[in-house]
């Protein structure tokens, strides 16, 4: 029997705990069973950090969604303020 692990390693913070256990019970089982379940198990553990990754992005878009809307927010006020004060000079010009 070989000591090198049947589970292709995978950093331990990048998977559920749930998975580990599901990945511990699949090296438990005698060679035969462990042989056939690997395939998928291995696709679980890739669908799982895909996830992870396609989570990652989707978080980072919302923070830089959100930083844009902010900018976004202090322009559209600013040119606010810029338009008022043109109406402003345009009435006291006109009224003079």
């Amino acid at each position: 029997m070989s000591t090198t692990p049947r589970v292709a390693t995978v950093p331990v913070e990048e998977l559920p705990a749930d998975v580990l256990r599901l990945a511990a019970a699949v090296q438990a089982l005698p060679e035969h069973y462990s042989r056939e379940l690997l395939p998928a198990l291995e696709r679980v553990i890739e669908s799982t950090k895909r996830r992870r990754r396609i989570l990652n992005m989707v978080q980072d878009a919302l923070s830089q969604l959100r930083l844009d809307m902010k900018y976004l927010m202090f322009d559209v006020e600013a040119t606010r303020r810029e338009r008022d004060e043109y109406h402003a000079r345009l009435r006291e010009i006109e009224s003079e």
